[in-house]
């Protein structure tokens, strides 16, 4: 799918860089009024047939719409090319206008890039739908909006894949919450370097079972990673502060998170074990119940096995329970740490078809290990993808994020056309 990018300047090049980092062709950036100029014969010489060109070459009209732009010949021109207009609207007098042509939408000027993506493929509401419903809710995308990143016992690398997945999920403008909810032991504001004696996820599951816990609450207490959109929940700062983190403090406060982020993703502790089964108090405090209640409150596990004969082993044992803990929720695997040092030959062949002949997992992503990346990311107190962009672990856990948790829409790679990949030949 080729798009077109009628839109002044400078929102215009911003929008057409933000979709070709989401995988869309653009063929051409062009004023906002050029495209009405050319349908009303206005616009002459190669200006003309530069724009002519590029609707022709194009799918979908990208078209800040407004009474100059959004005109009656316009439309028409876009119909006899067999070309989607998709209208973005300044105000409300925008709005209506667009209304009255019987367009599609319309969707806000400043919308962020994935939404965008989505609507260009059809897959996403209008500029109405993304305000805020009546009742104070929002819609949803159609991407999973909690993820539980958990491993077995033994260091599979949780923590590190969780705040690399939530840096990738951020990308494109989304905003994605980071939450440290391991209550064996916590690492993420040491990795990070954020400071772990103020309010964090403690703080807002304490909120939360007063009722007081909202989205301006969450911005408060959390702490941003950078400027990567990503604003973290840091962990308890002692292991004994565990009791703070009860089943129902927790699941309440993720359910906030879901309003709060795009995304949430949650770093969760090994242990599976239910506590009451091994103590006579059956209402006291349970040393597990936060990561029990993450994972079931997830939309989505990212399961973390170390790639070597030990954590192979040591995954496909706890396996069975974490399946039996969260019934029916999807699960996608990560191999992470490959190495052919420990399976020697074909090291990718061999995990495949051990988990596929023991647990019957066929879909399966790798995470090579990078070990001069990653120690440069913990001595930065940054994320590997800031620290090491071209690292294989960063691609890996980007090509991960893109396929198995935030797919993006049915948008084929088609060849750049037009004006546009014509001027960057010729640079």
């Amino acid at each position: 799918m080729t798009v077109l990018v009628a839109v002044d300047e400078p929102r215009g090049s911003a929008l057409a860089a933000d979709l070709e980092r989401e995988g869309v062709a653009v063929v051409d950036v062009i004023p906002a009024s050029a495209l009405a100029a050319v349908a009303a014969d206005g616009l002459h010489g190669l200006d003309a047939d530069r724009v002519a060109d590029a609707v022709h070459a194009a799918d979908t009209v990208v078209l800040q719409a407004d009474r100059s732009t959004l005109t009656a010949s316009a439309v028409a021109l876009c119909d006899r090319c067999g070309v989607r207009i998709l209208p973005l609207a300044k105000d409300a007098a925008d709005s209506r206008l667009v209304e009255t042509f019987g367009l599609a939408g319309p969707w806000p000027l400043e919308i962020e890039p994935w939404r965008l993506v989505d609507a260009i493929a059809g897959a996403a509401a209008p500029a109405e739908a993304l305000e805020e419903r009546r009742d104070g809710s929002r819609p949803g995308p159609r991407h999973p909006r909690l993820i539980a990143v958990w491993g077995p016992a033994g260091g599979p690398g949780r923590t590190t894949i969780a705040i690399e997945l939530a840096v990738e999920l951020a990308r494109g403008g989304r905003h994605v919450g980071l939450v440290d909810a391991d209550t064996h032991a916590p690492s993420m504001a040491l990795q990070l370097g954020l400071a772990d004696e103020g309010p964090g996820f403690a703080a807002a599951c304490r909120q939360a079972e007063l009722g007081g816990l909202d989205s301006r609450e969450l911005t408060r207490i959390s702490s941003p990673l950078g400027r990567t959109g990503v604003d973290v929940l840091t962990g308890i700062n002692r292991p004994s502060r565990w009791p703070e983190l009860s089943d129902g403090r927790v699941a309440a406060a993720l359910a906030v998170c879901r309003e709060w982020a795009d995304y949430t993703v949650v770093d969760v502790a090994a242990p599976l074990e239910r506590d009451e089964e091994i103590v006579s108090d059956l209402d006291g405090p349970r040393r597990n119940a936060a990561t029990l209640a993450a994972l079931r409150s997830a939309d989505l596990v990212v399961a973390v096995a170390a790639a070597d004969p030990v954590g192979i082993a040591r995954f496909l044992r706890a396996h069975a329970e974490l399946r039996a803990t969260i019934g029916s929720t999807p699960v996608a695997v990560l191999a992470n740490r490959l190495r052919p040092g420990t399976l020697g030959l074909d090291a990718r062949g061999q995990v495949r078809r051990t988990l596929d002949r023991f647990a019957g997992i066929r879909d399966l992503w790798f995470v090579p290990t990078d070990a001069r990346s990653t120690d440069a990311a913990i001595l930065a107190a940054r994320p590997v993808a800031e620290i090491a962009p071209k690292s294989p672990l960063t691609l890996a856990v980007r090509r991960f994020a893109g396929e198995a948790v935030a797919p993006p829409p049915d948008v084929a790679e088609a060849p750049r056309r037009g004006i546009r990949s014509s001027a960057s030949r010729a640079a």
